[in-house]
Formats: C-alpha cells, sequence, structure tokens
C-alpha cells in the first residue's frame, strides 16, 4: 500500500484521502498535546506557512501511545493547536503508529530508514516523514530534529525543487 491509498479521518470526523495531496510535498508528523515537543507545533506551523504555496503540506496525526501523552478528544486536541500555536495545517484523527493496530499509513512510513539507516517503529511523538511529490517516503526525522533543523528544511527545498 502507498501513502496515498491509505484510509485516514479528518481531526473533525470527516473522512478524508491523502490523494487529495497527490502532486505536494507531504511532511507527516505524529504529534502530542503534552509532550517535551509539543512547541514543536510552532515550527511546522512556520513551515506549512513558508512553504505551503510552493505545494508543500505538514499532515498532523495525533497520537496517545507514548506516555499517554495525547489523551484529549478531537475537539480538545483542535482546540489546544488552534488556541496555543495558531495550527491552521491539517489535522487529523488520532492514530496507532506502532503495534498491531498500527494504521496502514505508519505501516508504509515506518518502512523508510533514518538518516542512521534506521526503520521500523516510530521511537516517539513529533516523529516525521517527508514524502515526495510522487508519494515516495523520501526522509525520516526522529523527533529531536527541530522543525528549523537545517537538515530538515534542505531535504523540504530539494523536494520542492525537484
Amino acid at each position: 500500500m502507498g501513502v496515498y491509498d491509505a484510509p485516514v479521518r479528518r481531526l473533525d470526523g470527516g473522512s478524508a484521502s491523502l490523494s487529495d495531496y497527490s502532486g505536494e510535498v507531504l511532511l507527516v508528523v505524529n504529534v502530542a498535546s503534552h509532550c517535551g515537543f509539543t512547541p514543536q507545533y510552532a515550527g511546522l506551523q512556520k513551515l506549512y506557512e513558508q512553504y505551503h504555496e510552493r505545494g508543500f503540506e505538514v499532515l498532523g496525526f495525533p497520537s496517545n501511545q507514548f506516555g499517554a501523552q495525547e489523551p484529549g478528544t478531537h475537539e480538545e486536541i483542535a482546540t489546544f493547536c488552534e488556541t496555543n500555536y495558531g495550527v491552521t495545517f491539517p489535522m487529523f484523527e488520532k492514530v496507532e503508529v506502532n503495534g498491531p493496530s498500527r494504521t496502514a499509513l505508519y505501516e508504509t512510513l515506518t518502512e523508510a530508514p533514518d538518516p542512521a539507516g534506521n526503520s521500523g517503529d516510530v521511537a516517539w511523538n513529533f516523529e516525521k516523514f517527508l514524502v515526495d511529490r510522487d508519494g515516495k517516503v523520501i526522509g525520516r526525522f526522529r523527533s529531536k530534529t527541530a522543525p528549523d533543523d537545517p537538515t530538515l528544511i534542505g531535504a523540504i527545498e530539494s523536494a520542492l525543487s525537484a
């Protein structure tokens, strides 16, 4: 299954299709509201604003799998993101990123290796996957890679120029 084939639902409960983003560069991120990395929402929003007009999307997928750091309802998550970080990029329903209930999207994403060559399970909240315009995962950035990290920005700019 490819990235565009994975079934997803918007945070407001409506159905969605990742094929709607075909032809765009995607940064798919598992997010959480009560995590030490939560301030990365601000940087993700900045990336979205900076590159959106060039065909770039940040896609947020809340997950409660790491330290129960995303306990809220979908409505609470939406309010938190909008109120605290001004998030306007697309957000989707809570997902399982690891384990037997891992969503189809993350089955595909976790096949990609990080710069050290490690693939497999997501290690923590705010792990980022960069997807090119053809739906191929071209980069994986662990949680400690901030949205303003030069390596991540360089990879985004390269994908947008391709």
